[in-house]
């Protein structure tokens, strides 16, 4: 077998758990399965698999390689068709994108039918999670990320500036009242954002003549998600600064209350973001092209891009 045929095999057993079945839908005895596998591992000088009596499952590495392996295999597959891709512009392969659960579920997800009628052979993995997950390491074709993208790996393709919103809840008004300015500031309590619980907190962030400040400011609690983030404000905990997009729902409602209008904090760049490391095929270009003009379009539908 080739190197590319180790790594069909490695991936048939990662995705069935076992190398049974794996011989089974790839027409392979057993035994072939399990030495092609043996063999990718001695090339690599890694374990990619725990092997019990019970299952068989991924090790770290082997995770990492099999995300990989979809990749360059998937990508194989296109250039195998590339000519009838020209003809048919149907594309197929896996695209695996991460983004907010608000952008998922307001933006893109609305949006997917459409693309899925029109490449009903594409598969999507979307991740919606709060952590900054490693593009490569982990496979990702592209992420969906708001703020600063300064990893010199990673090339940011913008989308806009999501306007921010200071929002605080009615029962808190009712117990502190609403701040009217910076000064006022003193009086009150932030609910704090941390990516990393332990980590510095920045306090409230403002513009003021051209420059973005930061004032320090008390606050009974730290939460490291967006949806605690939501919650604790809703609950009167403190006030909260955040994408006018993802709150603007609960502001109509009523739920929400945007205050310090004339304070907001400095506008949050989003972009798509992908890695460096290679060409994009074609399937992930035409996927992020068609990504981009659904984020466009949400962020003015919205009336919070710039």
């Amino acid at each position: 077998m080739s190197f590319l045929d180790h790594m069909l095999v490695f991936s048939r057993v990662a995705e069935l758990s076992s190398f049974t079945q794996a011989a089974d839908s790839l027409g392979l005895p057993k035994a072939s399965v399990s030495n092609a596998v043996q063999q990718l591992e001695n090339r690599l000088g890694v374990r990619l698999l725990h092997r019990t009596t019970r299952k068989v499952v991924l090790t770290h590495d082997g995770q990492s390689f099999y995300e990989r392996c979809k990749d360059a295999l998937s990508d194989m597959d296109e250039l195998q068709t590339m000519f009838q891709l020209q003809s048919s512009n149907a594309l197929k392969g896996r695209i695996r994108l991460d983004m907010s659960t608000v952008v998922a579920r307001q933006a893109v997800l609305p949006r997917l039918p459409d693309l899925l009628q029109q490449h009903p052979q594409l598969q999507m993995e979307i991740s919606s999670t709060e952590r900054r997950v490693d593009l490569v390491r982990e496979g990702f074709d592209c992420v969906v990320r708001a703020g600063k993208v300064t990893d010199p790996g990673l090339i940011a393709r913008p989308v806009g500036d999501l306007r921010m919103a200071n929002c605080v809840s009615p029962g808190y008004i009712a117990r502190y009242g609403v701040p009217h300015s910076i000064d006022d500031l003193a009086q009150h309590t932030l609910v704090h954002y941390a990516a990393t619980l332990g980590a510095k907190v920045t306090g409230f962030e403002y513009t003021q003549g051209g420059e973005d400040m930061a004032l320090p400011m008390h606050g009974p609690i730290t939460v490291n998600n967006a949806e605690a983030y939501q919650a604790a404000c809703l609950a009167g905990l403190g006030m909260i600064q955040v994408p006018f997009v993802g709150v603007r729902a609960l502001i109509a409602q009523g739920q929400l209350v945007e205050v310090l209008t004339g304070w907001p904090a400095p506008p949050m760049p989003l972009s798509l973001v992908y890695a460096h490391r290679r060409n994009l095929s074609t399937r992930v270009r035409v996927v992020m092209d068609w990504l981009h003009g659904v984020l466009v379009d949400y962020l003015a539908e919205s009336g919070v891009g710039k």
